[in-house]
């Protein structure tokens, strides 16, 4: 396979990608409220955050996979931002059109790992350099391409929407949260 991508690259694409206006920002609106209040009346209430639609398999599969997409080093990467929380989140509300080819996916993904490396339990139970050696195997499929998109949103988006915990996406983008806007927004403004 060809190089690899960097952390920049995958940065690149994805907001290439939101550029072209590929979100339905009314319905992602109406969720994070939603995701929002889920939140916080788990928090209220001193529960724990737990997934709604993923099983601890399945979300310890996912978590894998977006920490490879999103991996930790200096900085923060996938697992620190909630990311798989978020994915749970998003198929369970805003994103639910895509959860049948979604789990339908995670289940090929997971059929396919288990073809690879009988021995292993999970791809979760992969080594890292096994984890990364399958993706190679995979990183063209719709169901990685999803992956990889539902791992941006959850890295970087408001997070209300149950990911980018603590901020840390916008942390690593240098965005400051200002709670209020004022004019001038942009170059048509001034």
């Amino acid at each position: 396979m060809g190089q690899q991508l960097t952390r920049r690259d995958t940065l690149r694409a994805l907001g290439a990608f939101t550029a072209a206006g590929a979100f339905d920002w009314p319905a992602i609106a109406r969720a994070a409220h939603e995701a929002h209040a889920a939140a916080q009346s788990a928090a209220v209430a001193g529960a724990p955050l737990t997934y709604t639609l993923l099983g601890a398999a399945d979300a310890a599969d996912v978590e894998a996979l977006t920490s490879q997409i999103i991996p930790s080093d200096d900085t923060p990467g996938a697992r620190e931002a909630g990311v798989t929380y978020f994915i749970d989140r998003a198929l369970g509300s805003f994103f639910a059109h895509w959860r049948p080819t979604f789990m339908q996916g995670l289940n090929g993904f997971q059929a396919a790992v288990r073809a690879a490396y009988p021995q292993a339990a999970s791809f979760a139970a992969l080594s890292s350099d096994q984890q990364i050696e399958f993706l190679h195997t995979v990183d063209r499929t719709p169901f990685f391409e999803q992956a990889r998109l539902l791992t941006g949103c959850g890295m970087f988006m408001d997070p209300s929407y149950g990911g980018n915990r603590d901020n840390v996406g916008w942390k690593l983008l240098g965005f400051e949260d200002q709670h209020t806007f004022e004019p001038p927004f942009g170059y048509y403004d001034r």
